[in-house]
């Protein structure tokens, strides 16, 4: 599996209620469960008018079909090659 980050251009969505997002999180949820085991949903930042969304997947496709599921856009999809953090500064 593939790490990525999606854009999500949802206009408002920093102002929706946890109702609210709990609700957008089922219908991602009801996406993903049809497209298992090819995409897993790991997180999501959400900020102004735009989420970004962590997602392990097989591919790009992938992505793009739990966008057509799910009927939430992907803006943009970004390929992630590796992830450092704090202790990445302790290796060599």
């Amino acid at each position: 599996m593939q790490r990525f980050l999606i854009e999500r251009d949802i206009p408002k969505v920093g102002s929706m209620s946890g109702e609210e997002l709990g609700g957008a999180a089922r219908t991602s949820n009801d996406a993903l469960a049809k497209l298992a085991p090819r995409v897993q949903w790991q997180h999501s930042y959400v900020a102004g008018d735009k989420t970004f969304c962590i997602y392990l997947a097989d591919s790009e496709d992938a992505i793009h079909e739990h966008s057509k599921l799910s009927g939430f856009p992907a803006s943009k999809i970004t390929r992630i090659e590796t992830v450092i953090d704090p202790t990445t500064g302790n290796l060599g």
